[in-house]
């Protein structure tokens, strides 16, 4: 669960972020005092660090995405995986723990809809 001081520091950033200014500390810290919030004086240079070499922007709009992607043509940071066969396998064992979850729940006389 984050802080007052981080999440004053968060909406300070998407702040600066909107109106295309460069996210320093100096200016986290004045946002924080226009809101009136008592942040620990730690924060907004962390956070300006932080972000100094982030693209903010590719940040949000990839917010579920697991990380940045690589570039163009670039393997990926492992290399390529290797070739297994034991996948199918893996999927059948998956599937039938997914089956028997069901069955249990029909075994009760009940279920999730019902």
């Amino acid at each position: 669960v984050a802080s007052i001081s981080e999440l004053a520091c968060i909406c300070s950033a998407l702040i600066l972020h909107n109106d295309e200014v460069l996210v320093v500390e100096a200016k986290i810290n004045a946002l924080i005092q226009a809101a009136g919030v008592n942040a620990e004086p730690f924060w907004p240079g962390l956070f300006a660090k932080a972000l100094a070499s982030v693209n903010i922007g590719g940040l949000i709009c990839n917010v579920g995405a697991g990380g940045p992607a690589p570039a163009a043509g670039a393997a990926p940071a492992g290399g390529p995986a290797p070739a297994t066969t034991a996948a199918p396998a893996e999927e059948k064992k998956v599937e039938a723990k997914n089956e028997e979850s069901e069955e249990s729940d029909d075994d009760m006389g009940f279920g999730l809809f019902n």
